[in-house]
């Protein structure tokens, strides 16, 4: 690998590697060699789809219609309905639900991990990232619509869990090819930035979405009659509208980027030999972003455990009510959201890994403290759990921008396929840890822990990564 002359080199971002993917971003507004800023148009209309989607991952998947209706006494038999909280036979049929539930939803991560890295693969051949992004966010709002059948009815239960499930797949493949369209709309200076300009606005979508969803709450949905899950099932249905009406800009104002050129077309079974080839060339040629990768997917799960349990562990541990998780929550978007927009200007400034390293480390040791002082009481969850949240949308935000930056010119989309794979591979390590700590000393407080040491494990392996610095953006 080709390194810069020694003589005066100005000065280096910490986080780039020599793999001609700074060459490439935004090389659909070159001409003649001169760079041209990306329209701000095209970026606001490519940021604003992570409002348009979060939603479906906010009040769908984590705090509202999988958490407060799907595994709930909505769909218990009657007479299990029917009996005390705590109840030893109550409890078993709640736990029944929430692993099918969690039976469900690791099909759909075998499904993603199958499927994510060749359609990206595809996508970058034939040069329709976005085509194929309008699709899957369509096939995510009508998903969304069928969540309306969702009766509260034991029968309907497996219904609701698949469809999610399914829904959780087609999210995770629209934002490979998403993802991919990000060198589209930035230029070497401003990848950080936008890349932290999605996050933000997806965090504030959520944030948005889950106060209408209180407020009719609040009012009680003015009166109608909502019986049978029909409020949940409303929600499902206000997602899909959402989605809808909020990912137009993109389709109307980013344009379709040419095939990259890289590789020759293949049919799609095929497509598997050349991914395994692809990646076997990644780790030869290219392999920083081979190493990123794997250390992304450890530190990612821990990432998402936070999310994915931050809810239970305020009900259970911390003795939050409803309202108070959904509180907790809107807070919790709010300061991600906002801390994430900022740390797109650091992750140009300081490089993304810097970012990334920095709260993982915040994570570890708010984790820490939370278990630590516990038993002082809910202030305790309420400042460490935001500052938790304020970590988390960061390093989410750099990691995109940096694999942006390490990824070989044409493969964006092959790359981001990987990306979301080597997530889901890694995906059982957050919820094992957390099982295993909790069944081990008994206390659902302990679970912290488990995902502290999972983020531990990724921001040392972070740290082997090695990126040869190159010649900064001009």
């Amino acid at each position: 690998m080709e390194r810069e002359p020694s003589a005066a080199p100005p000065p280096v971002p910490p986080a780039a590697a020599n793999t001609g993917a700074i060459a490439a971003i935004g090389v659909t507004f070159e001409e003649a060699g001169v760079e041209r800023p990306i329209p701000r148009k095209q970026v606001y209309s490519w940021a604003i789809w992570d409002w348009a989607t979060q939603p479906f991952n906010s009040v769908l998947l984590t705090f509202v219609f999988a958490s407060l209706y799907l595994v709930s006494d909505s769909f218990l038999p009657a007479d299990i309905a029917a009996l005390p909280e705590g109840d030893p036979l109550r409890e078993r049929a709640l736990a029944d639900l929430s692993s099918g539930y969690g039976l469900i939803t690791t099909f759909a991560g075998i499904l993603i991990l199958l499927l994510a890295p060749v359609l990206g693969q595809t996508a970058d051949r034939s040069g329709r990232k976005k085509r194929w992004l309008f699709v899957f966010t369509m096939l995510l709002a009508l998903v969304q619509f069928a969540l309306f059948f969702a009766r509260a009815d034991p029968a309907f239960f497996w219904y609701g869990a698949i469809v999610l499930a399914v829904g959780a797949v087609v999210s995770e493949i629209a934002g490979v090819n998403y993802n991919a369209m990000l060198v589209q709309v930035s230029t070497p200076k401003t990848i950080g930035k936008v890349s932290g300009l999605g996050w933000g606005l997806g965090y504030i979508g959520g944030i948005v979405a889950l106060g209408l969803v209180i407020v009719l709450t609040q009012l009680e949905w003015f009166g109608m009659d909502t019986s049978d899950g029909m409020a949940y099932r409303l929600i499902a249905v206000g997602c899909a509208v959402w989605t809808v009406i909020f990912s137009l800009p993109l389709f109307l104002n980013v344009p379709e980027a040419p095939p990259s050129g890289h590789g020759a077309k293949v049919n799609f079974f095929a497509a598997y030999v050349v991914l395994v080839k692809d990646v076997a060339a990644l780790f030869r040629t290219h392999r920083p972003t081979f190493w990123f990768l794997l250390a992304s997917a450890v530190y990612r799960d821990g990432l998402a455990g936070v999310f994915a349990f931050g809810g239970i562990l305020a009900a259970v541990s911390f003795r939050f009510t409803t309202n108070e998780v959904l509180i907790f929550a809107i807070a919790a978007n709010v300061v991600a959201g906002i801390s994430t927009i900022f740390a797109g200007r650091a992750d140009d400034r300081f490089g993304a890994r810097a970012v990334i390293i920095t709260a993982l480390t915040g994570l570890v040791a708010m984790a820490i403290v939370i278990f630590a002082l516990h038993d002082t009481g809910k202030l305790v969850f309420w400042i460490g759990g935001l500052l938790l949240s304020g970590f988390v949308g960061p390093a989410q935000a750099a990691s995109r921008s940096l694999l942006a930056r390490v990824t070989p010119e044409g493969m964006q989309g092959e790359i981001f396929g990987l990306y979301a794979t080597t997530g889901r591979v890694a995906s059982f390590l957050s919820p094992a840890m957390w099982t295993i700590f909790i069944a081990a000393f008994g206390a659902t407080i302990w679970g912290v822990l488990g995902i502290a040491i999972v983020l531990a494990i990724g921001l040392v392996l972070l740290l082997l990564v090695r990126f040869p610095r190159t010649r900064a953006p001009r």
